[in-house]
């Protein structure tokens, strides 16, 4: 019998009885933990995982030894391709290269479609950076085509959030999804191409169509910082945007190239084997780095202490966020090892519910409890993980998307992006509730909308 069987079969002798309490007291602790008491999430996952273990009355070395084992196998899985999505988009950053390409689309824009061309720079720049540095870099942008425009700074910048928050919740490397990718056991590829297709509708909609409307109910000049955004000197240089935007999309077409391979080519032939390789996301991602140093640190000119110095700089901010979805991933194999995750999975098969629906519903719920998006992602990648046995390979990526669409439900003031927009755009916290949650929910039901009807039809 396999490890992973036995994982399954030893939680037998605990009553069906104590694991749904377990799971809702272990979940409502976490829950009260980081929005009542503000402790971070990793101990509050860490703590949520123990209490879950105990009141099911599962020995308490066993939980010690589930929660280790799945924060271990998460953070080797998933851990490197956050830390190499890091160091992609800090170079990316601070090469120039993501102003080079936010300049050449906005440059080449009519005041007409200068809002779809703002999504499309948040979708690009979304593509490779966390939402919080995307956030940063894009600000400045925003506010420069505002007053440059003469457009409203909602019209001109709810676009580009919708693009960074879509791509932020459905579109690997980013944790949210690959946390869920793990978990679940989804293909990539497959995940990846399914969460393109539905974020670029998506982002669409929430985006510069929905910002027609929330212009007209919020209309803000834009603030004076960075009022004077710096411009490349006589001596300083930017990669080109060519250059740029096929370093930005080499990791996606090498990962998609291995999802198309899996499914035309034959296995064990030589393309087969070296599209299969090369497609694989620490392969693909570790390439995407080094490429990077030579066609945008040294295509900028930038030299190799400058170099190595932003490769450094781009991992303490991530220890946070690598703590979290590790944890997550500890709490997701108690739930697994418990029983608690089959018990779940039983009561879905059986009551007729819409696994995907129920998936959202599930990540709707965290979401707005602990304002979290990526918390919301790996507890109900946890919750829903025993389900995929029953799924085929893409239903179980559109479980993804589901969960990932859930994950970006109205974000409010317990989320520090809601503060982080409303600060940046000097909004009060009325104005901020009408533009960027409601953006944020358009985002979560019209992504959910899009994965209902693909499940038609794969």
């Amino acid at each position: 019998m396999t490890p992973h069987l036995i994982a399954l079969a030893a939680p037998a002798a605990v009553p069906a009885g104590r694991l749904l309490p377990a799971a809702l007291i272990g979940i409502a602790l976490i829950v009260v933990l980081i929005t009542r008491f503000r402790l971070h999430p990793f101990l509050s996952l860490t703590l949520g995982s123990l209490t879950v273990g105990a009141i099911a009355g599962v020995s308490m070395t066993d939980v010690v030894k589930s929660f280790t084992d799945g924060f271990g196998a998460t953070a080797a899985g998933v851990g490197t391709l956050i830390a190499l999505g890091a160091m992609f988009g800090k170079l990316l950053a601070d090469s120039g290269g993501a102003d080079e390409v936010v300049d050449t689309i906005v440059g080449r824009s009519s005041p007409r479609t200068l809002p779809w061309a703002m999504a499309g720079v948040g979708a690009l720049i979304g593509l490779p950076m966390f939402f919080e540095i995307g956030l940063v870099l894009l600000m400045p942008v925003i506010f420069l085509v505002a007053r440059r425009s003469g457009l409203s700074l909602i019209r001109v910048g709810i676009p580009a959030l919708a693009g960074l928050s879509a791509m932020h919740g459905l579109v690997p490397p980013h944790p949210g999804p690959l946390v869920a990718i793990d978990a679940l056991k989804a293909d990539l590829g497959i995940t990846l191409g399914l969460g393109v297709l539905i974020a670029v509708p998506t982002v669409a909609i929430a985006g510069p169509l929905f910002a027609r409307f929330a212009a007209r109910w919020v209309d803000v000049p834009a603030p004076e910082l960075f009022a004077a955004r710096q411009e490349p000197g006589p001596q300083e240089r930017r990669p080109s945007f060519a250059v740029t935007l096929a370093t930005v999309l080499l990791p996606v077409v090498l990962m998609m190239g291995k999802a198309v391979a899996d499914l035309v080519i034959a296995e064990g032939s030589v393309a087969r084997t070296a599209l299969d390789f090369l497609g694989t996301p620490l392969v693909a991602l570790l390439i995407a780095v080094i490429v990077a140093i030579f066609t945008l640190g040294l295509g900028a000119g930038m030299d190799r202490k400058a170099i190595a110095a932003t490769l450094e700089g781009a991992l303490p901010p991530i220890a946070g966020v690598l703590l979290i979805v590790a944890a997550g991933g500890g709490f997701k194999q108690t739930l697994v090892d418990t029983g608690i995750g089959k018990l779940v999975a039983d009561w879905v098969q059986n009551s007729g519910l819409s696994v995907l629906l129920l998936a959202w519903l599930v990540a709707v719920l965290i979401r707005l409890a602990t304002g979290s998006a990526t918390v919301a992602t790996v507890t109900a990648s946890g919750i829903l993980a025993p389900l995929v046995t029953t799924m085929d390979t893409g239903h179980t990526s559109l479980l993804v998307l589901a969960i990932g669409s859930g994950s970006l439900f109205f974000s409010h003031v317990n989320d520090a992006g809601f503060w982080l927009v409303k600060e940046y755009f000097g909004l009060s916290v009325g104005q901020n509730l009408k533009t960027w949650s409601v953006m944020e929910t358009v985002i979560s039901v019209v992504g959910l909308v899009f994965v209902l009807l693909i499940s038609l039809v794969i």
